[in-house]
């Protein structure tokens, strides 16, 4: 009988139990949070050298543009003398740039229309 009494005193209590519980979860915490924050500083510096090579391609890319076009103009200018090339280089990226900003235009609308359809059900307004 002395055997239970005393493994029943060793034993921790609820209270005990509860607070090496609750010690534990803290500690937990604060390691998934240093886990996150260390996470969140890789991924920031790696999306400053993201964005300052993403720049550096569009700047050829808008290069390489501007090499087409000149290349155009002068590759034209003998079929439609240089004045003639230039205006239908012009011209052909100003109705390329059209397209461009009516479809713009068209996606605006299908985007109003789909958070304009989702605001009146979160409103209660379905007809």
């Amino acid at each position: 009988m002395n055997d239970i009494d005393t493994e029943a005193d060793d034993s921790p209590t609820l209270g005990e139990d509860l607070r090496d519980l609750a010690a534990e979860a803290k500690a937990l915490a604060l390691a998934e949070l240093a886990y996150q924050k260390s996470r969140a500083a890789y991924a920031a510096g790696e999306a400053k050298g993201i964005a300052a090579l993403a720049v550096v391609a569009l700047v050829f890319v808008f290069f390489a543009v501007m090499a087409l076009v000149v290349g155009l103009v002068i590759a034209l200018g003998p079929l439609l003398t240089a004045w003639g090339a230039m205006a239908a280089v012009t011209l052909a990226l100003l109705a390329i740039a059209a397209l461009c900003g009516l479809s713009i235009k068209a996606r605006m609308a299908r985007i109003g229309r789909v958070l304009g359809d989702d605001a009146r059900t979160a409103l209660g307004d379905v007809a």
